[in-house]
């Protein structure tokens, strides 16, 4: 420490301790208070899994949809297979024909896109859209996730299986 850090907290100390702890216990305290702050997140989670384990209940926003707007159906398949094949996901759909209206530079365009609807782990969606719009033809594409909140608790507890935890501690996934 600098010495103007040692002098603020000589400072701190002589204020908040009037003779009733040492400045080791001090420092302790102190110490203590920014580990369990930097560690919140961490151990709110864990909280809420222990929770959802012993409960029996689900984790809302452990799960998610992503939402993929693909220009052909052999794209949509191509980019639906690949994410199956890599295991980062449990389900793809993929819907027929759907007419879009958007803006894109400066002008309202319309076309027909395939819609994806991908249910995965909400832990791979970076993974995911990285993935996909490395293999993606658009320049931007439209990758949108949403949190699933509550659901068929056997159905949750499949897509647990079918996705392993393990996929999103790999490294990152080059595009086919």
């Amino acid at each position: 420490m600098t010495d103007t850090q040692e002098n603020k907290m000589d400072w701190i100390y002589q204020r908040c301790n009037k003779d009733t702890m040492s400045k080791s216990r001090f420092l302790l305290i102190c110490g203590a208070i920014m580990l369990t702050i930097t560690l919140y997140p961490v151990l709110r989670m864990l909280g809420v899994q222990l929770h959802a384990t012993l409960s029996g209940r689900y984790v809302a926003g452990h799960h998610s949809i992503l939402l993929i707007n693909c220009p052909t159906e052999q794209v949509a398949k191509d980019i639906g297979r690949h994410i199956m094949e890599k295991r980062m996901a449990a389900c793809v759909n993929i819907l027929p024909h759907t007419s879009t209206m958007y803006y894109w530079k400066g002008e309202i365009r319309d076309a027909s896109e395939i819609l994806l609807l991908v249910r995965t782990r909400t832990s791979l969606i970076q993974r995911l859209t990285e993935f996909i719009t490395a293999m993606h033809p658009y320049e931007i594409p439209e990758i949108i996730s949403f949190p699933i909140e509550d659901g068929s608790l056997s159905y949750l507890k499949w897509m647990d299986v079918a996705v392993p935890e393990t996929n999103s501690h790999h490294q990152p996934l080059a595009s086919p």
